[in-house]
């Protein structure tokens, strides 16, 4: 049903940040360390800097933020349309937010990586009136294979972990995704647990939305 504006949401996220390196060519807008959505629904103040190779990328719906070392966040901001908000009213918004990442964003996931896997989730009440977490587990999937040495053929592919929030404001449902870089970076010297991963990935996360800010539209307003 929302494939049409929700295509392959790893392979967007891919596309989207090979599409326009830097700020130029943007759709959205940048002005003064702040990127505005083109659709209009939320900024952000701008988390990488252009000093450790920050560059943003962007399409109508998701806006894509990486730098040379450690960062590579996304941003999916969809407008819902009759259906999904007749789905949310009927469902409730923990059974609506689960059954959108089970039906339209993992399958997403497992088609750019076929053995893509959810490791856990959980469903903060009180974050943005209602948030569903998950994190995902992405073997060849990471976002930083320029920074990997070169391995044989014979080499266990590096297992991407990302983070993932989903939420709805003011009409339009939220993806928002980051990996963890130091899980496929560090090598021998990694050893943080699943629930350390998971915290340090929610610390990110929360960051991210306290640099957002969200837009009612006029009618909704009023």
């Amino acid at each position: 049903m929302l494939r049409f504006v929700f295509p392959t949401f790893l392979a967007l996220i891919v596309s989207v940040a090979g599409f326009a390196q830097g700020t130029g060519g943007l759709i959205g807008r940048v002005k003064e360390g702040v990127y505005n959505s083109p659709t209009g629904a939320f900024r952000i103040e701008i988390p990488v800097l252009q000093e450790l190779g920050g560059t943003i990328s962007d399409s109508e719906n998701v806006v894509v933020f990486q730098d040379q070392f450690n960062v590579h966040l996304s941003i999916g901001c969809f407008s819902q349309d009759a259906t999904q908000r007749w789905e949310l009213s009927t469902r409730g918004l923990k059974e609506y937010l689960t059954a959108f990442f089970s039906n339209f964003v993992m399958p997403d996931f497992i088609e750019s990586v076929k053995d893509a896997r959810i490791e856990s989730t959980s469903f903060d009440a009180k974050l943005l009136g209602g948030t569903f977490i998950v994190y995902t587990l992405l073997p060849g999937g990471t976002m930083f294979n320029h920074r990997l040495a070169q391995v044989s053929e014979d080499s266990p592919l590096p297992v991407a972990k990302r983070g993932n929030f989903l939420f709805v404001r003011h009409g339009f449902i939220y993806v928002i995704s980051i990996e963890l870089a130091e899980r496929v970076l560090e090598g021998s010297t990694y050893h943080l647990t699943p629930a350390e991963e998971n915290a340090r990935l929610r610390e990110r996360l929360d960051a991210i939305i306290d640099k957002m800010s969200f837009i009612r539209p006029p009618a909704e307003a009023k």
